[in-house]
């Protein structure tokens, strides 16, 4: 088989070399086209030495094309992995930090809250020329596997606005299902799921084990687990009020609704810092700087490491190797996919993007119908649809006004601060983030006129949070391994 795929954002750390062991796992593959692509020279580079010598150690003779032209690089391309953070880390910190000032303490804040409203704006005004690009200069059925977060508002503009099919991917559903089987007592094959609703909010709406439905024993069976009881109170709490239990970390839900980090004092009530998914205030901000300098000082070490080896077995979970090899071989596959809701769950809007059921063969990527929500569920998951949309067309358009809109209808910025305050804080973070949000030129001069000139809200500039742990050192990090 020959085909092209092309990654952008390949510079990513870990996950592209994952991405490309498992697609390079698949034996028919051993002919196919890779490109890598990215704008941070030094990462592609170091990125690229890893996976050539991964492929070269499996005995392939695929050769990557690796340039920082993206059209180049997309150039008769049949798939697009996108894999991109837009702004890296320093607008990472930005969205973090910011709103940390106004009280709003997130975890990670890359798919809803004020983090993930901006990291948005960032990835969509990106996006947008990325499919651009894909329409120009790739194969007309080009098909864009999207793994940048926040996921749904990534796939919802690339398929309204960008003209590329694009399919969102995630792990959450994989990572949940697995909790599931354990504090069943079962594998996680012997447990079937059907998941649905919104990326990072999706519920276990059908567990069964046996053709038994196990639903109802989830509560107890995660109360009296000795790791979950104490590490997922957030989302246990949301079993026990809706019923169905969240695919997402307790850190991640805990920002997506209103009630669980609005009070720094109750804060530590819901998380454990044991983990930095479990809640802890910036915690991925956090181990993404430690991965970035233990990578960047540790590259040469790396290169000495075993090479990954492409075997069956040492695929992962992650989809999208598995949504290539059963549109080009025609091995029937099955997974969630985000995708255009067109009526797939009733109660939920139909041009929003949801998290489903899917099955993958030769004839193409195929969603069945699933009914309704719980109405619990459906109404959570509404709540941040609206954010969405709003945050959506915010984007595309640079209608700050529905940006601001988006930022007072999140559940936890709404929960947190009040208008005034949700208006200054967009304005500090739109000039902060300038140089990724061309879109808001206009904007952005009449927010620095509004801070030159108005009297400011009072901020906590500098708080730190109510559950931050110390960023560690390369010396450390080493010290610990």
């Amino acid at each position: 088989m020959s085909f092209k795929v092309v990654f952008i954002g390949a510079g990513s750390i870990g996950f592209t070399r994952v991405l490309l062991r498992d697609l390079l796992a698949v034996p028919e593959f051993a002919d196919i086209q890779i490109a890598f692509t990215d704008i941070n020279e030094k990462n592609l580079e170091m990125v690229t030495k890893l996976a050539q010598r991964d492929i070269d150690h499996n005995g392939l003779e695929i050769k990557i094309q690796s340039t920082l032209d993206r059209r180049e690089a997309l150039r008769g391309a049949n798939y697009v992995i996108n894999v991109v953070r837009i702004g890296g880390l320093e607008a990472f910190e930005q969205d973090v930090e910011i709103p940390l000032e106004y009280g709003v303490d997130q975890c990670v804040g890359d798919t809803l809250c004020a983090g993930g409203i901006m990291y948005g704006q960032r990835g969509i005004s990106a996006m947008l020329e990325f499919c651009k690009d894909i329409r120009e200069v790739a194969e007309p059925d080009c098909i864009m596997l999207n793994y940048a977060n926040p996921n749904a508002m990534i796939t919802w503009a690339c398929n309204k606005y960008g003209g590329v099919k694009t399919i969102g991917l995630c792990h959450g559903v994989q990572h949940g299902h697995g909790q599931i089987a354990e504090v069943l007592g079962l594998e996680q094959n012997e447990v079937d799921i059907i998941c649905a609703g919104i990326n990072h909010q999706t519920w276990y709406i059908k567990v069964q084990h046996d053709g038994k439905d196990m639903t109802g024993l989830l509560l107890e069976a995660f109360k009296k687990h000795p790791e979950y009881s104490k590490t997922e109170k957030v989302r246990i709490d949301m079993l026990e009020r809706f019923g169905y239990y969240s695919t997402e970390s307790n850190g991640h839900l805990s920002e997506y609704v209103p009630w669980y980090r609005k009070r720094a004092d109750e804060i530590k009530d819901w998380i454990d810092l044991g983990f930095w998914i479990n809640g802890e205030t910036g915690g991925y901000l956090r181990v993404c700087r430690e991965g970035r300098n233990w990578f960047e000082a540790d590259f040469p070490k790396w290169m000495q490491e075993p090479p990954m080896e492409y075997k069956s077995e040492k695929r992962s979970q992650e989809h999208g190797s598995y949504i290539i090899e059963g549109l080009e071989t025609g091995r029937v596959y099955r997974g969630h996919f985000n995708v255009i809701n067109n009526d797939v769950l009733k109660n939920l809007p139909k041009d929003a993007v949801i998290e489903v059921p899917g099955y993958v063969d030769a004839l193409g990527i195929h969603i069945p119908v699933i009914g309704e929500l719980p109405l619990g569920c459906a109404a959570v998951c509404n709540a941040s649809i609206s954010v969405q949309r709003l945050a959506v067309e915010a984007a595309v358009t640079g209608n700050d006004m529905l940006l601001r809109q988006a930022m007072m209808m999140d559940p936890l910025v709404g929960a947190v601060c009040n208008p005034p305050e949700i208006w200054q804080m967009v304005d500090d973070m739109l000039i902060a983030q300038e140089k990724w949000l061309p879109q808001y030129a206009e904007a952005i001069t009449q927010a620095k006129e509004r801070q030159a000139t108005l009297k400011r809200i009072s901020t906590n500039k500098g708080y730190k949070g109510a559950a931050r742990l110390q960023e560690k050192t390369v010396e450390e990090m080493m010290a610990d391994n």
